[in-house]
């Protein structure tokens, strides 16, 4: 036979305190190879799965103590097939992620954040832009050989147009050498080397008269399609010599041609080198320049700290005009210096500052909606672990010079003034959870015992019984239910006789008839042993018949346990009843004692022979805690560590209660159980709220404030240092005040203003002529522009102002390009198209050529002239991670057919298929927390789920009636039922029929058999 299994189904929800006392739960059963469910005593228990395990549970509170820290995203590495790139490649990066302690941001165990929230992913997808190899001009033509019979080289250039980026290409050679084919040098003539050698620049200048006086005249701008000369050197200089600010002249630096014994020789020698720039544009150099310094300040110390702590006073100056160039840049505009009042004057000591706090809050926790059901729209107190905070301030403590002793001054003041780290304002506790009361099981019903034993005139007597408290409850409102209760009995005794059995002494013999002695004691209700006149009115057993056994008697076995009583108390209509019996061993030898009669081995007795109904004493709660003035007392002493003022007195209602009916007379309970009414309690000192005095209102602003700023205010708080407690005065209900500020003046409004730039300026056309092969007046040159400071009615103002009210001044100068009339002008880049949300998009922006550089053949090369630009989309990767458990399984509620065996209760069905939910987090590419409708619309991922339908037992028609059994008289004729299908996932069992047809459960089994017997008479 195939040995049944156990299954577990999915772990539950963790329930429970917060913190490590969750505990979570799951089904486990036992089923059959057949796939039908069977007993759990059918498997084997060892291998029994655990239904239940600890769990974490998380607290609200927690989530304010530890937090994940994640780094930022490593560089995207390359993975994956290498193949032919479009725009980008497929990579990954990572990052690290740690557990951190808010409060000193040290790092924990990984394990406490996982707890609170998912580990934040340390891993995801990224685009690495494809390579792109370095471009490169064509060469030059090859450079002349030089001249008489030295051997000499020739070269070509070319340049870099565009880098290498992303691991492209690197550059190849810029350079390229040829040895040149010249004549044998005549015998006596030595072979020489020539190299460049380039000096220093030299200082920036203003053109002579002679340089400006060939300026004059218009220089075309090829590039343009306007054919609009563009400015001279001269007017461009006259426009910046207007604007007072800055200066464009020239400078240079001398290049020649060194021969390898040291002579210069004529600069074509070098022609094969390329020949350095050798001038440039640049800026005439203006020191920055200020004003005078203005009067010292006043000394800052205002009370003494010691030497070691002198006051400063300070003075400043302002800027009349920044630096250009290479000027001077503007000096310190404030000076500090150490001063002191030399004594001269007695000062106060200089206040002192202290951490103080407030006594601690009462231990809190969090509560939660129980988001699991949601019928349950109620919130729950929780237990456990918790938090309990308390107000940290900073007091200034002053310094009496006469008393020579600290004075507190309670105000609290700013933090910043209290030096070293602050107090604690936190700190976890325990709040401990509720719990009911736990009694033990009640013991049997004693005997019937007398209220008052020295009372002989009363006969009133009663029957009691008892139950301890296991676990004593914990919480404000939980108590104990009632521990004694008691019925009423006749003919109570103080006092019985204690038998204790002694040896049985035969008569004649060692087997037979006999008497055993029996050892008596008298004793009490308490179990106290008396002496034996106690007892004087109920007679004295001292002696009892026995029997031993003689070996050829009939052997009988020791009588068995006595069975469990039938009733559990004795009433009008029932008693209880209760048997034991025996049985015969060994039949009697040959003259033998004979063997007892079968009624002889059965023994019924009466039991539980007391009224059903009992009383009870029952108690209402403890009033609270009142004076008393008989018990008050004068004296403060501590009570668990809070000051208590006296003792009062607490009192209870008692009654006396019928289990069947309720209140009754007191008369009915015993005496000597009652319990107390009133006891004595410890007052609690009155207890009233204690405030700081008001801080001092925070400073209104000293400088102005922008006109469109919005109202500034001055507050001040104060703190409570103790609540109130035990009737004592309650707490103000304001503690924090605010005004708004009064005469606070309106900054001034001043604005840079910024001129047209000047046209392109260039070196002088007298410089660059004599240099080889700068001819042409274009290339690189500076503009200037003027900027003014103007206040807010538009007036001229001092460059000071500007500086301490608008800002940094903008720049002057800046670079300019005139383009030669062999360079490639284009328009300028047109905007980047607009980004799609596919990751994986791209945006371009284009521009085009202008002028005659649209009809150069090397201007239309778009590997070295780009027309087209084209760059990755910034993109928005969001991942989502489950969090929490799955939801039970849902089943819709739609109008579908049910299935066969399925349970519904009108529209709504209990079993079939349906969906689960699970809520997820979602996080951005930096890890942080994001809404979840990124990574869902819902918020949940879903998956389809089963809630296995019961299935009813299903049994075959009936067969034919058999043959009556008997041909005449009674007899029986049989009708059966066979099994069709077992039932499985809790659906109804195969019932059995009897005679009656009445059905009864029984244990599954493969085949059942069931039967009808009908009765005939016979000839029918």
């Amino acid at each position: 036979m195939a040995q049944p299994s156990s299954f577990a189904g999915h772990w539950g929800r963790c329930v429970g305190d917060c913190g490590s006392g969750g505990t979570r739960s799951r089904a486990v059963w036992c089923t059959h190879t057949e796939g039908w469910t069977s007993h759990h005593a059918n498997c084997d228990q060892k291998e029994k799965p655990e239904s239940q395990r600890r769990c974490f549970k998380v607290c609200d509170w927690h989530l304010e103590l530890f937090e994940w820290e994640v780094s930022g995203w490593g560089t995207c590495v390359p993975g994956g097939e290498a193949g032919a790139c479009v725009t980008a490649q497929h990579g990954l990066q990572r990052r690290s992620a740690r557990c951190l302690q808010k409060l000193n941001r040290s790092t924990v165990a990984s394990e406490i954040c996982e707890h609170l929230a998912p580990r934040p992913p340390l891993e995801q997808a990224c685009l690495v832009p494809c390579p792109r190899d370095c471009v490169v001009s064509d060469f030059s033509a090859w450079s002349q050989c030089g001249g008489g019979c030295t051997r000499t080289m020739r070269h070509r250039t070319r340049a870099v147009v565009a880098p290498p980026l992303y691991g492209g290409a690197p550059c190849p050679n810029l350079t390229e050498s040829r040895l040149c084919e010249m004549a044998a040098c005549p015998l006596g003539e030595e072979e020489h080397t020539y190299s460049l050698k380039v000096g220093p620049w030299g200082e920036c200048r203003l053109p002579h008269h002679e340089d400006v006086s060939m300026a004059g005249r218009a220089v075309l701008d090829f590039g343009a399609d306007s054919g609009e000369p563009s400015v001279s050197w001269l007017e461009g200089r006259k426009a910046h010599h207007h604007a007072r600010e800055v200066q464009v002249g020239y400078q240079s630096r001398p290049v020649r041609c060194v021969r390898s014994d040291g002579k210069n020789v004529v600069l074509s020698l070098c022609v094969q080198d390329a020949i350095p720039l050798t001038f440039k544009s640049c800026v005439i150099a203006k020191d920055c320049e200020t004003s005078e310094w203005s009067a010292w300040s006043a000394c800052s110390q205002t009370c003494s700290w010691g030497e070691l702590a002198p006051g400063f006073r300070s003075r400043r100056r302002g800027v009349q005009s920044v630096a250009v160039g290479t000027g001077k840049l503007c000096p310190e505009l404030e000076e500090r210096e150490a001063c002191s009042t030399g004594g001269r004057e007695l000062l106060q000591p200089c206040p002192r500052f202290s951490w103080r706090t407030s006594e601690w809050k009462a231990c809190q926790v969090s509560l939660l909606l129980d988001q699991q059901d949601p019928r349950h729209h109620k919130h729950a107190g929780l237990c456990g672990g918790g938090i309990q905070t308390r107000e940290v301030y900073c007091v200034q403590i002053t310094v009496e010079v006469e008393m020579h002793r600290l004075k507190e001054v309670s105000r609290p003041v700013d933090g910043k003034f209290c030096l070293g780290p602050a107090p604690s304002a936190s700190q976890l506790c325990n709040l401990p959870c509720p719990s009911e009361c736990e009694v033990s099981a009640w013991s049997v019903w004693g005997p019937c015992l007398p209220e008052n034993c020295q009372d002989h005139q009363g006969r009133r007597g009663f029957r009691m019984r008892q139950r301890h408290v296991i676990m004593d409850p914990v919480g404000p409102s939980a108590g104990c239910p009632h521990l004694v209760e008691s019925i009423p009995c006749e003919d109570p005794a103080c006092y019985e006789w204690i038998i204790s059995e002694g040896i049985c002494v035969t008569d004649h013999g060692e087997c037979g008839l006999g008497n055993r002695i029996l050892k008596t004691v008298c004793k009490n209700k308490k179990g106290e042993e008396v002496p034996h006149h106690l007892c004087s009115e109920y007679p004295r057993p001292e002696v009892m018949a026995c029997e031993i056994p003689c070996a050829t008697d009939c052997v009988i076995s020791e009588w068995s346990q006595w069975s469990p009583c039938s009733h559990s108390c004795s009433s009008k209509n029932a008693e209880g009843s209760q048997s034991r019996s025996r049985s015969i061993l060994a039949l009697p030898a040959e003259g033998g004692k004979a063997c007892p009669p079968d009624r002889v081995l059965q023994e019924h007795r009466a039991c539980n022979d007391h009224p059903c109904v009992h009383f009870y004493w029952e108690t209402s709660p403890w009033s609270s805690c009142s004076e008393d003035a008989l018990v008050a007392l004068n004296t403060t002493f501590s009570w668990s560590g809070e000051a208590t003022c006296g003792v009062g007195i607490q009192t209870r209602k008692v009654s006396c209660m019928k289990s069947s009916s309720g209140h009754v007379t007191p008369k009915r309970c015993p005496d000597s159980t009652r319990p107390e009414t009133a006891r004595p309690c410890v007052l609690l000192c009155k207890k009233d709220c204690i405030v700081t005095p008001f801080s001092e209102w925070t400073r209104c602003p000293t400088t102005c404030q922008p006109g469109n700023a919005t109202a500034v205010k001055q507050s001040r708080y104060r703190i409570i240092i103790q609540d109130a407690a035990n009737g004592g005065h309650a707490c103000p209900d304001t503690l924090y005040e605010e005004r708004e500020c009064e005469d606070i003046p309106i900054c001034p409004v001043y604005r840079w203003k910024t001129h047209r730039w000047s046209h392109c300026i260039l070196v002088p056309d007298s410089v660059r002529q004599g240099v080889l092969g700068y001819n042409e007046a274009c290339g690189h040159g500076l503009q200037s522009r003027a900027v003014t400071c103007l206040s807010e009615t538009n007036e001229s103002a001092g460059v000071t102002e500007c500086l301490r009210w608008a800002g940094p001044m903008p720049p002057l100068v800046q670079e300019c390009l005139v383009p030669c009339k062999d360079d490639c002008t284009f328009t300028p880049w047109s905007k980047f198209t607009a980004c799609s949300f596919d990751c994986e998009s791209t945006k371009t922006r284009r521009r085009s050529l202008t002028g005659r550089s649209r009809k150069r053949d090397k201007c239309q090369n778009t590997e070295v002239y780009p027309q087209v630009e084209t760059e990755l989309c910034p993109c928005e990767v969001f991942t989502s991670q489950p969090h929490g458990n799955w939801s039970d399984c849902i089943i819709g509620g739609g109008k579908s057919e049910p299935q066969s065996g399925m349970r519904s209760h009108g529209d709504t069905k209990e079993c079939g298929e349906g969906i689960r939910l699970r809520a997820i987090a979602c996080y951005d590419k930096t890890g942080r927390l994001v809404d979840p409708s990124h990574c869902s619309s819902s918020g949940y991922i879903e998956e389809s789920c089963t809630v296995p339908c019961p299935f009813d037992c299903k049994l075959s028609d009936w067969s034919t009636w058999t043959p009556c059994s008997s041909s005449c008289g009674t007899g029986v004729k049989v009708r059966s039922k066979w099994l069709k299908e077992k039932p499985y996932n809790g659906g109804r069992p195969c019932p059995k029929l009897d005679l009656k047809n009445q059905v009864s459960g029984r244990e599954i089994i493969s085949k059942l058999l069931l039967l009808k017997k009908s009765t005939f008479l016979n000839g029918n």
